[in-house]
């Protein structure tokens, strides 16, 4: 007897989406794997959004969508919508992007081959072949800060166990853009990786995403950095973290010299600095630790 294949929960956020939309979820429901739910979840879309998802909903029962009453974020609407959830897996998919019709059916395939792992994401480069692999914390998080960035990859391109999702609190929204970087590392040093090498989404690129927000990301790439190495026990040697520490110190340096010679905008720098408690001695300094 053929032992049913286990849910997964397909998770969209979405914020005045209206012209992906569509797409993206008919993506979802192209899968060639059936035993999935599509949880949509709107954070106050002042566009056709919510009627383009409702739409789908009153055609598809496996189609789930809710409002949220007010705009709550990217990451804490992230976790709003895995609250919803009823599968063993969770599936992230932006409201922009699309995922392969093979793409369910390979992420929770691999993931089944390693019962210890919580968490996979896709990872092509330095791989040798098209097998996924399982590395374990030590392996993985060494090698992320030391030779590639192994965990360097959004909610899209990964699948999580969603029990273990909900035991550690899903994604710390302290760190707003950044969020997802946190949650990958904090996750590996705790657990095995599985490294998917076969692409299952297609990442849209436009003017609208998040990652066109850098000083956010300089804002926030500094501070998970610093929450990582002085609050989270990674599997690493004393000397290494304080290093990594070092090193973190001057790079956010360099970036904040960057962005003041390109803007000519010593108001927003120094509020930045402000906001991270990166003092002017800390900037000095770290050219020379």
């Amino acid at each position: 007897m053929k032992m049913q294949e286990p849910m997964v929960s397909v998770l969209m956020t979405c914020y005045n989406r209206e012209k992906y939309i569509s797409e993206a979820i008919e993506s979802a429901l192209a899968s060639s794997y059936k035993n999935f739910e599509l949880i949509i979840v709107d954070d106050g879309s002042t566009d056709t959004t919510v009627a383009i998802a409702k739409k789908y909903e009153a055609e598809d029962n496996r189609v789930k969508v809710y409002q949220n009453e007010k705009n709550l974020g990217d990451y804490q609407n992230r976790n709003k919508a895995a609250a919803y959830a009823s599968g063993k897996y969770l599936k992230y998919l932006d409201s922009d992007d699309t995922i392969y019709d093979f793409g369910l059916a390979y992420c929770v395939a691999e993931m089944e081959k390693y019962p210890d792992a919580d968490l996979g994401m896709y990872y092509q480069y330095g791989m040798d072949n098209k097998s996924s692999d399982c590395w374990p914390s030590e392996k993985i998080v060494r090698e992320h800060f030391f030779v590639r960035q192994y965990l360097s990859m959004g909610p899209t391109g990964t699948i999580i166990k969603r029990e273990t999702f909900l035991q550690t609190g899903g994604f710390d929204v302290r760190f707003g853009v950044a969020s997802d970087m946190f949650f990958n590392i904090r996750f590996a040093a705790k657990s095995p990786i599985v490294l998917l090498p076969v692409l299952f989404v297609y990442y849209r690129t436009h003017e609208g995403q998040q990652i066109n927000n850098r000083i956010d990301y300089l804002k926030f790439g500094y501070l998970y950095f610093k929450e990582l190495l002085i609050n989270v026990e990674l599997p690493l040697q004393k000397k290494e973290i304080k290093y990594l520490y070092r090193k973190m110190q001057k790079r956010q340096s360099i970036n904040l010299t960057k962005f003041f010679l390109e803007k000519k905008d010593i108001k927003t720098t120094r509020r930045i600095m402000k906001e991270i408690n990166f003092s002017v001695a800390d900037f000095i300094f770290s050219f020379f630790k």
